[in-house]
Order: C-alpha cells, then structure tokens, then sequence
C-alpha cells in the first residue's frame, strides 16, 4: 500500500496545484487552457476526497491503538476496540475503491460514439434481430438521458435491417458501449418456422468512440466521393436527388455510406465524422491488439469476430460469454434494461486492470 500512498500524495499535490492554476487571471482568459485544466480537477477531485477519508480513518485507528497500548481504565479500553473494529472494515472498503480509482482511465470513455449494428449469419432472421438489438439500445438511451441519430440505415428483405448505423450522445457514452462490440447471437424460433425447430442467426455491434480531427489526420485527398439516389422512405425527395453519400478511404479500402440525412452537404459531414471514426477505431484495434499479447482485456481486443453474447428465447436468458454471467429476464432486457450485465463487464475489467497497478 505504500507505493499507492505515494501516488495519491502526488495525486492530492497535484490537485492542489490546479486548483491555484484555475484561480490565475491569466489562464482564466486562456479558455481552451481553463476547460482542460477543469477536467483534469473534476477527474482527480473524488479520490483525494476518498484519500481524505482514508487517511482520517488511519489516524483515528492510529490513535485508538495507541490508547490500548498506554491506558489502562477499561472503559477508555473498551472505547478504542469498538472503535478498532468499526473502522478497519471501512478502511479495507476505502483500499478497494482507491485500486479501482487509480485505474487509469480510458481517454476515450467520455467521447460519443458511433454504433453500426449488422446482419450476419441468418438471412431474414438476422436481419429481423437487428431491428429488436437497435430497439433495445434505443429504450435504454431513452432511460440514460442521451440522444441518438440514425445516420444510415438499409432495410431487410422481408423485415427488419441489414444494417443500421448511429450516432449516440451523452455523458461517458463510450465508457458504458464499449463492451457491446462484437457478435450477438440469437436463438429463437423464426415466424416462418412451420415445424417449431430454433434457428441460431448472428448480428455484428460496433462502437466506436468519435473521432476528432485531432483524433485521426484524414486527407480528403484519398478519399473517393460519390452521390447516389437515397432509398427507403422519404417521399419524393428522396427519389429525385442524389443527396445519398458513399465515401471510400483507398489507402484502408474503408466505405461508408449515408443517406438519412436532408441534404447532401449534411450526408457529408456525416459520412466524414464516420469515417474518422472508424479510421481511429483501426488505430485503436491495433494498439489493443499489442497490449492484449501482455495481458486479457474484455475490451477492443481488435477482434471483431468473437462470439460475446447469445440471446436464448425458448430459455429467456442472456448468456455474455466473457464473463460467463447468464441473465433469466430477457422480456426485460430486450426492453432495455441492459444495466446489470454493463456493470458487471466494467466490474471484472476493473479487476482485470487492477492487477496491473499491484
């Protein structure tokens, strides 16, 4: 514990230093200097108030024990083993929520992101369950306050969605979706099932974290630009421009679409914000990659194909295969309420990172 000390009295320092620099006139009137500097205060301002506690809770445990050593009334003896016992349970908790605080924080957790889900394997099914995963997502961002875009979207043969791409917004986004990416599969009987036999279909979840232009360097110079006629519903409008937008980065051979937007100046700056977006995603792939070589992650590993999560509608359960944790309420989840199984990832991440810091 005393190397964490050490760090956390670096961190209080630290904290204390901004909180003088944020008071100086002259950064006052820098404001891209300000905002940054009140991130990082905001950020390192619950574990110094959670060091506080810690350290108050020692001292007093400091204290009692030397009451013991020298008093010899026993009710004064008595005072301090209570006191003893209470505290040191509520120390060891404060030790556990200073690890997990210490964790260092993914840069990219704050930052909105960009959801495509895809058909894979199933033909209409897949197509079918990719309209009731968009759903899902969509009541849940209703409960979390945040505020999505369709930027493009294709429909399914019969029913449902080839693909739908998204574009959510809110507090820590990516910090709470990242764990959504990779193949959701269901299984289900299908409405044109005659003989009662469960199919199993596939969808791809991305989510990736939007890209800035600070992010990612794109040069419009490798990027092909073409218009197309927009489909699906929209009216005439729809039919008689070519307001539709397909971008391809050569250099990657990335193509993105889209179409949902009301101009073609609109598509644009869409497509634009996507493709960034997965250009910084490929960055990120491979630096995870690297890392996950030295050390298991749930997050990003850069595989995209893994199996992370089977919906079971004979069963009414959800099974995420990275932590082996089975759900029995998928009525329920397929409403939204995906919370549980979003803690309990960010929780056995945490405990998988935390052995790094011991």
């Amino acid at each position: 514990m005393q190397d964490i000390i050490k760090k956390l009295e670096d961190i209080k320092l630290r904290f204390e230093e901004i909180g003088r620099m944020i008071t100086d006139p002259d950064i006052i009137s820098d404001m891209k200097r300000f905002i940054k500097l009140n991130k990082e205060y905001r950020d390192l301002e619950e574990i110094v108030s959670v060091y506080a506690k810690y350290q108050k809770n020692i001292d007093d445990i400091a204290s009692s024990k030397s009451v013991l050593a020298t008093e010899k009334d026993p009710e004064f003896r008595e005072m301090a083993k209570l006191e003893i016992e209470e505290l040191e349970p509520i120390t060891e908790a404060l030790e556990e929520e200073i690890k997990v605080l210490l964790i260092p924080k993914d840069p990219n957790d704050d930052k909105n992101v960009i959801v495509e889900l895809r058909a894979g394997t199933g033909g209409d099914e897949a197509c079918i369950f990719v309209e009731d995963v968009f759903r899902m997502y969509t009541m849940y961002f209703k409960e979390r306050g945040w505020k999505y875009e369709i930027i493009n979207s294709n429909e399914g043969g019969t029913k449902g969605y080839k693909e739908v791409v998204m574009n959510v917004e809110g507090e820590g986004v990516y910090g709470t979706l990242k764990f959504e990416s990779g193949v959701h599969r269901v299984q289900r009987v299908p409405e044109t099932e005659s003989q009662g036999r469960v199919h199993t279909s596939a969808i791809t979840v991305a989510v990736l974290p939007e890209a800035e232009e600070v992010d990612v360097d794109l040069n419009m110079t490798d990027v092909r630009r073409d218009t197309f006629r927009a489909s699906g519903a929209g009216g005439q409008h729809v039919n008689k421009t070519e307001s539709a937008i397909r971008l391809t980065h050569i250099p990657s051979g990335i193509v993105v679409e889209c179409q949902d937007g009301r101009s073609q100046h609109k598509n644009l700056e869409i497509a634009i914000s996507v493709l960034r977006s997965r250009l910084y995603q490929q960055e990120l792939d491979k630096k995870n990659s690297e890392r996950a070589a030295q050390r298991k992650s749930l997050v990003s590993s850069g595989d995209r194909s893994a199996k992370i999560r089977t919906y079971n509608y004979p069963q009414g359960r959800i099974t995420d295969h990275r932590i082996t944790k089975t759900i029995y309420n998928l009525a329920a989840f397929m409403n939204g309420d995906i919370q549980e199984m979003i803690d309990s990832l960010k929780m056995a991440e945490n405990a998988e990172r935390m052995k790094g810091i011991e």
